[in-house]
């Protein structure tokens, strides 16, 4: 990543401001030392928009909200955006979506209304319905008043009626049905001149009474039922009509305000881009980061467009400046898959190492040693190849599977290695035969294998990080991780020494001898924590143990499932039992040995050089 410097008059500023969007490639920054011209007339300050500007810049902001406001009220239309130049149609635009705004919130307003009508109504509907048939015996009497009630059960309505009853005697009637939702809905009948009694009543019992509409008020109560009937007929018709009406203001001003919000977008994010900006009396002065690579490019886009008048200026990285460099993960394409796995964790800063192609050589062949079956290598082949090629506009889901497709293929070839193909069944109807070692029987070779090879990971890292540390010129630390590999050597000299047989024994005690002389060394360069630090890093290495423990867990699952198969006694039952627990096997055999070999990778290996925390390069481009 290179620090740059971009410089031009200051009448150019927004035609630049355009040119660098589109090339995508530069990171703006407000402040950074080290940038500027000091001693320029007046010094650097930042970038005052003059009132023109800063007119234009409050009435797109406005308008854009309208045009949000108003997207948000029309139903939502599969519609492509309008090939149109805003810019030369604004003034039309803010009218029309002025105007469509006043009569799209009326629209929506009385579709609102019409909701809550139509749900009170009908609230209401459900009580009256099981009361209609009952309530005509009353017929149009309009001397009596009618009281609604909806009571939980039997036992809460006569309650009621004993209370009615001992106030105001047996001036009245209840009339009682079951409601569709299992409440009773009852209707009192009784004298018009004892309705505001009995009311009093029925609050101070705390007995709400439901209220019919306004609009109902007065009425027999079989008109009510009959109007109310009527007007829940009429309702859906009206709504229909509404949002017809509002989908065809949505049809017609959803493809404009899509394109205009568009536009909206580009050029208030040129207008935001100048806080970045810095400016003397005459120029102006952005600075930022460009990729390498990229500011040749940069250099002759300038030149074409402005013909030397603007200038791009490379500028020295600062040493205080290092953590806020950003950081663009870029490998080849055979290696761009595995940065999926990196991003599952924090950037590496800028003064680290990506780690991506270490965890694109080593993760496949963890994987493969784990699966270490032919045949189950085979299966996540086919399977993986097949989501590659499914997914392949789903970059996450298609990485995933480029992944998979590696590591599977190593699976296959560490199964010839160990002469596996779906457990035993390859020894014994191929003619597969081990052709280094027989994981079943080789316990003690494979723990060998695998901490050899966490001894060479583990000092891997040591000697990643030992460098950065110099490229950092962090001399302790760089010489902490120096004898920290320096001891593990020895260690393992010493234990290779005394564990096998073959190995001279002449060995063992220079061997301890040069493991003493070091840890006063480790405590002085790495302090009291230094011998910790040292434990640690022996505890990741027989960590690697691991390599061994999921493979041999592939081993007896798929032996088990041969086994299991042919104590069926029936070929057809023995396939259907052999290809569920081999299933369950593969399922198990692609999570586990990915989930360990993440593990190998995140805490053992990138725990020695690794340094997170870094910022993501988010270039100023078009969105």
């Amino acid at each position: 990543m290179t620090k740059v410097e971009v410089i031009g008059p200051k009448e150019l500023l927004l035609e630049v401001l355009e040119l660098v969007r589109e090339l995508g490639v530069f990171q703006m920054e407000p402040e950074l030392p080290g940038f500027g011209a000091a001693g320029a007339e007046g010094g650097l300050r930042p970038f005052p928009l003059d009132r023109k500007t800063l007119e234009e810049r409050l009435f797109l902001e406005e308008l854009r909200r309208r045009i949000d406001e108003l997207l948000d009220c029309l139903p939502a239309v599969a519609a492509e955006e309008m090939a149109l130049d805003p810019g030369t149609v604004l003034d039309a635009v803010t009218a029309s979506v002025q105007e469509q705004g006043t009569i799209c919130r009326e629209l929506s307003r009385r579709r609102e209304e019409l909701l809550r009508e139509a749900e009170e109504l009908g609230r209401h509907g459900r009580f009256l319905e099981p009361l209609a048939p009952l309530a005509a015996e009353v017929g149009g009497r309009t001397d009596l008043d009618f009281i609604g009630l909806q009571v939980r059960g039997p036992a809460d309505l006569e309650e009621i009626m004993a209370r009615l009853a001992r106030v105001i005697g047996g001036k009245f009637e209840v009339i009682s049905a079951l409601a569709a939702d299992g409440t009773i809905a009852a209707l009192i009948a009784l004298p018009r001149e004892i309705g505001g009694a009995v009311r009093r009543i029925l609050s101070e019992g705390r007995v709400p009474e439901l209220s019919l509409p306004g609009s109902l008020a007065g009425l027999p109560f079989p008109e009510r039922v009959r109007r109310l009937k009527e007007r829940l007929d009429l309702l859906p018709a009206e709504i229909a009509a509404v949002e017809e009406e509002l989908e065809t203001l949505a049809r017609r001003w959803t493809p404009l305000c899509r394109r205009v919000r568009r536009w909206l977008e580009e050029r208030l994010s040129l207008l935001r881009a100048t806080a970045c900006v810095h400016a003397t009396s005459l120029c102006f002065f952005i600075h930022g980061w460009v990729p390498a690579e990229a500011v040749a490019g940069l250099r002759k886009a300038l030149d074409g467009r402005f013909g030397g008048r603007v200038v791009a200026e490379e500028r020295e990285v600062l040493e205080q400046e290092l953590e806020r460099v950003p950081v663009a993960l870029k490998n080849p394409p055979f290696l761009r898959p595995f940065e999926l796995l990196v991003r599952l964790l924090p950037l590496p800063r800028y003064s680290s190492i990506d780690p991506t192609p270490f965890i694109g050589v080593f993760f496949p062949l963890f994987f493969g040693v784990m699966l270490g079956d032919a045949g189950h290598g085979l299966v996540v082949l086919l399977l993986s190849l097949a989501a590659a090629r499914r997914f392949r506009g789903r970059r996450t889901i298609h990485d995933a599977a480029r992944i998979l497709v590696v590591s599977s293929a190593a699976a296959i070839l560490f199964g010839i290695l160990f002469g596996e193909f779906f457990g035993e069944f390859g020894a014994e109807h191929l003619g597969l035969h081990p052709l280094v070692v027989d994981r079943r029987t080789a316990l003690m070779p494979m723990l060998f294998f695998s901490l050899s090879v966490g001894v060479m990971h583990v000092t891997l890292g040591l000697v990643l990080g030992a460098g950065a540390a110099f490229r950092r010129r962090t001399w302790r630390e760089a010489l902490f991780k120096l004898l920290t590999i320096a001891a593990i050597l020895a260690l393992v000299l010493l234990v290779v020494s005394l564990a096998a047989p073959q190995a001279p024994r002449l060995l063992a005690r220079p061997a301890m001898a040069a493991f003493l002389a070091i840890i006063p060394l480790l405590i002085a360069a790495g302090g009291m924590m230094a011998p910790l630090e040292l434990v640690k890093s022996i505890g990741n290495i027989i960590s690697y143990a691991r390599l061994m423990a999921i493979g041999l867990t592939s081993v007896f699952l798929a032996a088990v499932a041969n086994r299991l198969a042919g104590m069926t006694g029936d070929i057809v039952l023995g396939i259907l039992v052999g290809a569920l627990f081999h299933a369950f096997n593969i399922v198990l055999g692609v999570f586990a040995p990915a989930i360990h070999s993440l593990r190998l990778h995140y805490v053992e290996f990138f725990s020695k050089f690794l340094e997170h925390g870094g910022r993501r390069y988010e270039p100023f481009r078009k969105s």
